[in-house]
C-alpha cells in the first residue's frame, strides 16, 4: 500500500493539513519542515491522489478546464503546452476539451466539467453563449479567456486582435506596392477569429482606396492541401491577383505550392503572406510573410494569471501578448 497524508504527517511529526500544502507548493511553514516532508513523502513513495485533490473537503480543487477551438491545430497544440507546463509548476492539472468552433459545444462541455468542480477555466476566443456566461458567473473561479483580446472579459483577457493582425498585414503589403489583394480561408462561418483578421485586412486595404479584389473561403479545415486548391480557385475567377494573404501558414505553403506547379513566380509574379508563425514555414528555400504568434508564451500567461486570482494577488484584467509581422521573402 502506498503512503498517504496521514502517515507523512505521522512520520514528519506535522499536521496533515502541512503535509498537504507542502506537497501542493503552498505557504506558511519554515523550510526546514518542508525539506523533512518531502523527504520523507520520497521515502515513502507516496503517489498524491488527483481525484482527493479536486474534490478533497480540506482543500481546493486542482483542476483546471480548458477548451480549445481544434485539438489537432498545431498552433493551439504550443498554448496548450504553455499552460500545462505552467499549471504543473503551479502544482494544478490541466483538463483539456476541444468545441470545434462552436460556442454551443463549448456550452455542453463545460456544463459536464463544471460537476468535477475545477478550480477555474481558460476558454479560447470571446464569443460564448449566454449559457455558458451564466455558468462561468456561478461557478465563481477564475475564468480567463485567451488568444482573441477582449477589452471587457468575463473576468481576465490574455492575448492580441486578429483585427489588428489583418490590418497590420494590410498596411505592409501596401508599403510593398500590392494593389489587388486576395484572401483565401478556411472555416467559413466557423472561425470567428479568421473572420476578424480578414475584417482587419479588407478594412485597411478600402480605406487606403485598394480594396479586396476577391476571396476565397472554403468550408473545409484550414491545412496545405486546403491553400493549394483555395488558391487555385481564386485564380480561375481572379487571375490578376498581385498577392494573397492565406488564412494561416499551412494554406500559405500550400498556396505556395501551387504557384510552383504552374510556373508563378513568389513574389515577382504574386505575393503570397500567412499568418500564424508555423514550424512548417520555418523549412521554406525563402521565409514567408507573415504574422509570428507567441503561442508558448499566450499559454504561459494565462496559467500564471490564472493561479495569481487563485491566490488573491492583484494583476491586469488584460494582457496583451504582442504578434510580430515577418517581412519575409514571399510578399
Amino acid at each position: 500500500m502506498k503512503a498517504n497524508l496521514e502517515d507523512i504527517a505521522l512520520a514528519a511529526g506535522v499536521s496533515k493539513m502541512t503535509v498537504s500544502r507542502v506537497l501542493r507548493g503552498g505557504t506558511g511553514f519554515s523550510a526546514e519542515t518542508r525539506d523533512r516532508v518531502m523527504t520523507i513523502a520520497q521515502r515513502m513513495g507516496y503517489v498524491p491522489n488527483r481525484l482527493a485533490a479536486a474534490f478533497g473537503s480540506d482543500q481546493a480543487s486542482t483542476l483546471v478546464g480548458m477548451c480549445v477551438p481544434r485539438l489537432t491545430s498545431g498552433l493551439f497544440g504550443h498554448v496548450l503546452d504553455g499552460v500545462d507546463r505552467a499549471l504543473s509548476r503551479l502544482g494544478y492539472q490541466l483538463m483539456i476539451g476541444a468545441n470545434n468552433h462552436s460556442a454551443e459545444e463549448e456550452e455542453a462541455w463545460i456544463r459536464q466539467v463544471i460537476a468535477w468542480r475545477p478550480a477555474g477555466f481558460i476558454l479560447s476566443g470571446r464569443i460564448h453563449t449566454p449559457g455558458t456566461v451564466d455558468l462561468l458567473r456561478e461557478a465563481t473561479g477564475p475564468v480567463v479567456e485567451i488568444w482573441d483580446l477582449t477589452t471587457s472579459p468575463i473576468d481576465l483577457s490574455v492575448g492580441f486582435s486578429h483585427v489588428d493582425c489583418g490590418a497590420e498585414m494590410a498596411q505592409f503589403l501596401l508599403r510593398r506596392g500590392r494593389r489587388r489583394a486576395g484572401y483565401v480561408g478556411a472555416l467559413a462561418r466557423a472561425d470567428v477569429m479568421g473572420a476578424a483578421r480578414l475584417e482587419g485586412f479588407q478594412s485597411t486595404l478600402a480605406r487606403a482606396g485598394h480594396p479586396l479584389v476577391a476571396s476565397e473561403v472554403l468550408h473545409d479545415m484550414p491545412g496545405f492541401y486546403a491553400g493549394y486548391y483555395g488558391l487555385e480557385t481564386l485564380l480561375s475567377r481572379q487571375p490578376r491577383l498581385d498577392v494573397v494573404y492565406f488564412h494561416n501558414d499551412e494554406m500559405a505553403i500550400g498556396g505556395l505550392a501551387y504557384a510552383q506547379s504552374r510556373g508563378i513566380r513568389v513574389p515577382e509574379d504574386l505575393g503570397i503572406a500567412g499568418w500564424g508563425g508555423m514550424e512548417a514555414a520555418s523549412i521554406l528555400p525563402r521565409r514567408l510573410t507573415t504574422t509570428i504568434v507567441p503561442t508558448t508564451a499566450i499559454g504561459k500567461a494565462a496559467a500564471e494569471a490564472l493561479v495569481a486570482r487563485l491566490k488573491g494577488e492583484g494583476g491586469p484584467e488584460v494582457t496583451v501578448i504582442p504578434t510580430r509581422l515577418e517581412p519575409g521573402e514571399t510578399g
